[in-house]
């Protein structure tokens, strides 16, 4: 009989609190091993220049230390994991002591010493079958199941037979073949627990696991692709159009379904902050198209960041607004994929430029001096008029340092962070080539898969030098150098639009799509920087496709036109099976054949084989022969034919 065993529970309960203690041990001491001993440069606290120091300092302060694992889902799985390692040790130690899963031991079920004598047996027998006869304890399973081990341990050290059985196979019923108990506890049994089993069961099964499948469902079914919202997609795509202007992006990100909750205005000093903050940045805003209060909000703040008047932001909108920017460049990635699902080209490079605005903290009306450290309107003025006057980033970068306009009133710590600035600003150029892979000739035909191959090449890093993090000291978060590849046509349609994130000094990508028809195109190439304003490169990709009919006639070997009527190992393998699933139907429709056969006209072949038949068979009875042998042969090639 099947017994619970609470020796074999404990096995199972091991085998399976390890599989949850152990990867989330693993996760926890990685997380305080990161947040303990990672260095400045993997969490991207780096500061080339002091510009970068305030920077850095924020993001030790929010990326490194125990502060960093005070969330509530850290919180919540260490004290589980706690728990169940507690549980884990317990339930190690008890196997330890009585480790062995429940065998059948009948001085121990009768609670003897072992090598007890014949009188000790039956005094032990005795009481323990008074305690739990059935008669005693009505409607209780557990005291059932005990009293028949109890008299089946008292019958193997009793009975000659049974004892032998026990002694040779540890079973008093002979040799068994195979020892199953139920790994369960043996406190389910007890009748006193019988309501809390069953109350736990109902929680569990109805209430535990729906809401734990509940819960997962709902919360990753919001989730699309680069980890934004459903929500999100819709708001873009319901505003982003070929019409879209820089200007109006603001608000589309603003109206972003991660930020909904993050938004909304809790009290009258937050419309009162907010309005304070509107009165300033009215002037570089354009007319809101939405007057809800957590669009506008974060309308209102993405703004303050971008004409750099974040010093007037309390700590909570300050909070808020960093909130929004962790998320910004994930959000604009997701607004670029839907003008590229909408094929617009103008909607998608706004999108981008959209994007290194955010980076640099600069609005559309600043010069792209602003991104040098310490520059402000005066020095980027100053640096457009004049001898050596530069009023491009590029332009002036390429000016010697001794010759460089707008620091006459810096320290020299300040003018050695411009100068490095202009070391780690890009420079890069760009070359193109079409070609059709694999093929002799330089010509396109219609229909061709054609490969645009764009290299890019990074010419102030050294050999074997790489690009690093992004020189961006008001976007509060590490941010990589990265480029994006768009391939359009002059009407404004998205051909190919990529992100290219490889920091190697030479980068190439490959734009694949088939030539259209005959004639000559001109396609519009641009390679845009993810954070750095003023340095996007734009050139023209040529195209001239020739008339497909014009190709040479391909002709086809004559072994491999045979190759082409050869079954295949499959249609070789089902040809077979109908075959032999055949053979039965033929052998029954035999006879029904023969008399169709006699039935229907035949043939000029046929007719030519009959008259040869009857030949021979004249010309064997003329020579006295039997006729029989040719008259199977003649029907042996009939039926071959």
């Amino acid at each position: 009989m099947l017994q619970y065993d609470d020796s074999a529970f404990y096995f199972f309960a091991l085998s399976s609190i390890i599989f949850y203690i152990v990867p989330s041990w693993y996760t926890i001491v990685t997380k305080v091993s990161k947040a303990l001993f990672s260095s400045d440069e993997a969490i991207g606290a780096v500061s080339r220049t002091s510009a970068e120091k305030k920077k850095a300092v924020e993001l030790k302060k929010t990326s490194k230390g125990l502060k960093t694992l005070y969330s509530t889902g850290f919180i919540v799985n260490f004290l589980i994991t706690l728990a169940l390692t507690a549980l884990f040790l317990w339930l190690y130690f008890s196997v330890q002591s009585d480790g062995e899963v429940n065998s059948f031991d009948p001085f121990t079920i009768l609670g003897i010493d072992t090598g007890a004598d014949l009188k000790e047996i039956k005094k032990a027998y005795k009481k323990m079958s008074l305690k739990y006869h059935p008669d005693k304890n009505p409607n209780n399973p557990q005291a059932e199941a005990t009293f028949m081990m109890v008299a089946k341990a008292y019958e193997a050290l009793v009975d000659p037979v049974a004892k032998e059985n026990y002694e040779k196979y540890g079973n008093p019923d002979g040799k068994q073949s195979l020892a199953v108990s139920i790994g369960l506890p043996e406190f389910l049994l007890d009748t006193d627990n019988r309501n809390l089993v069953l109350l736990s069961y109902l929680v569990i099964m109805v209430g535990v696991i729906p809401f734990a499948v509940w819960s997962y469902y709902s919360n990753s079914s919001k989730f699309g692709e680069k980890d934004v919202m459903y929500d999100s997609y819709a708001w873009f795509h319901h505003n982003l159009n070929e019409h879209t202007i820089v200007k109006t992006l603001p608000e589309v990100l603003a109206g972003s379904a991660e930020f909904r909750q993050r938004n909304m205005t809790k009290s009258a000093a937050d419309k009162e902050q907010i309005g304070q903050i509107l009165n300033k940045v009215r002037s570089q805003m354009q007319k809101p198209s939405y007057n809800h209060p957590v669009v506008l909000k974060g309308n209102v703040l993405l703004h303050a960041h971008l004409t750099r008047q974040t010093d007037v932001l309390n700590a909570a909108s300050s909070d808020d607004l960093k909130y929004m920017l962790r998320y910004s460049s994930s959000l604009i990635d997701a607004m670029i994929s839907v003008c590229k699902h909408q094929e617009s080209l103008n909607a998608a490079l706004n999108c981008i430029r959209f994007g290194q605005y955010m980076a640099q903290g600069m609005w559309l009306k600043d010069s792209e001096l602003l991104q040098l450290p310490h520059f402000t309107n005066k020095e980027a003025e100053h640096c457009s008029k004049g001898k050596n006057s530069a009023s491009s980033i590029v332009s002036y970068i390429k000016i010697p340092n001794d010759s460089k306009k707008g620091l006459a009133d810096f320290s020299e710590e300040q003018k050695q962070d411009v100068f490095k600035c202009c070391e780690i600003l890009p420079d890069i150029s760009v070359e193109t080539k079409v070609f059709v892979d694999d093929d002799e000739d330089d010509k396109v035909y219609e229909g061709d898969l054609c490969t645009v191959s764009v290299t890019i090449t990074r010419n102030n890093l050294g050999e074997n030098e790489k690009a690093g993090l992004v020189h961006a000291p008001r976007f509060p978060f590490p941010k990589l150098e990265a480029w994006w590849v768009a391939l359009g046509t002059k009407e404004g349609k998205i051909i190919s639009i990529d992100k290219v994130t490889s920091p190697n000094k030479v980068v190439e990508h490959k734009i694949k799509f088939l030539a259209p028809r005959k004639g000559q195109y001109e396609f519009d190439l641009h390679v845009l920087s993810n954070a750095y304003i003023g340095f996007d490169k734009k050139d023209s990709v040529e195209l001239t496709t020739l008339d497909a009919s014009t190709l040479p006639e391909y002709k086809i070997h004559p072994d491999d036109a045979e190759l082409d009527d050869e079954p295949t190992l499959f249609e070789e393998m089902m040809n077979a099976n109908i075959e032999d699933d055949s053979d039965s139907d033929e052998e029954e429709d035999s006879d029904d054949e023969s008399e169709e056969e006699g039935i229907r006209e035949l043939s000029a072949a046929e007719k030519k084989k009959q008259e040869l038949q009857n030949a021979r068979k004249k010309a064997a009875s003329a020579a006295g022969d039997d006729s029989d042998s040719d008259d199977d042969e003649v029907e042996e090639v009939y039926t071959e034919k």
